[in-house]
């Protein structure tokens, strides 16, 4: 069985959640490792367990709390995921990428999407924050891809077009919003590839990585983008770049958990403002 949710069980969870909350939300952000900080600057907000919500798998990596928060972002009707699901938890693409599917059924039109990654591109700092134009869907190549198994005509298209995957105008949106921001560093631009994980990248495997074009790794985010995208929300990302990746091998540094964590939290303060400004820039919801 390639996706074990019938239309009933998105629209079940979907119609839960729509009675125990008085939120319309028109944007959903999914906050990636260490970044669940954004959820905390929402208004008026209410929170739910992943563990109360029905279907919903549980989040069980440390730097994700496992909550799904409703509220308001700079005056813009907001759901937040503290948390997301990965492939290398043991869950299924379908699992994964479950929520979006819930959020297009609670009336979302527009999902942003955000990970802590590691940087290809040898112009990228820690702490850069790099515009998602593009991805490299790596375990597609072997057939890993959560639209696997019958089509369901109500959420999408059976063969759904990702070049244009990210939106270009909320991209140009995002340069000027950057701009008033005045940071020292430039926003970067550029594209994320998905491993499974849950290991870091060999140093044979970061140089491959780099001559496909990639200018940062992660083990999320592309699952919940083609799944968003098959059902006609709007997409943006971001990737915070949290280390540097190894690709030489002279070098006796090597990637942890704990410090992606860290320089997590020492920029997230920035991707949560600059989150927060483009905000006003997404248009207004056809649902509203």
């Amino acid at each position: 069985m390639e996706n074990g949710f019938t239309y009933e069980d998105y629209e079940n969870t979907a119609q839960w959640l729509l009675s125990h909350t008085k939120h319309r939300p028109e944007v959903a952000v999914i906050c990636g490792s260490g970044l669940g900080g954004l959820a905390d600057k929402l208004i008026q907000a209410q929170s739910f367990d992943y563990s109360d919500i029905p279907k919903f798998p549980r989040s069980t990596v440390p730097g994700h709390a496992g909550r799904l928060v409703f509220g308001f972002l700079n005056g813009k009707a907001c759901v937040m995921m503290q948390g997301r699901f990965h492939m290398y938890e043991g869950y299924s693409l379908w699992q994964v990428t479950f929520p979006v599917r819930v959020f297009r059924l609670l009336g979302v039109d527009t999902l942003v999407v955000t990970n802590a990654a590691g940087g290809l591109n040898p112009k990228f700092e820690v702490g850069d924050i790099m515009l998602i134009r593009d991805h490299i869907n790596l375990p597609g190549f072997s057939g890993q891809n959560p639209l696997k198994g019958p089509n369901d005509e109500r959420f999408g298209a059976r063969f759904p077009a990702m070049s244009d995957a990210y939106d270009r105008n909320m991209r140009e949106k995002a340069f000027s919003v950057w701009k008033q921001m005045k940071e020292k560093r430039e926003l970067q631009e550029g594209t994320y590839v998905m491993l499974a994980g849950p290991n870091f990248e060999t140093v044979a495997e970061c140089r491959l990585l780099q001559k496909l074009g990639a200018d940062a790794v992660g083990m999320s985010t592309v699952p919940e983008v083609l799944v968003a995208r098959h059902c006609g929300l709007r997409v943006f990302g971001f990737s915070l770049i949290t280390n540097k990746v190894i690709t030489d091998y002279e070098s006796l540094e090597k990637a942890n958990h704990e410090e992606v964590l860290e320089a997590g939290r020492q920029a997230a303060k920035k991707l949560e403002q600059f989150v927060s400004l483009l905000m006003t820039s997404i248009p207004p919801s056809h649902n509203a």
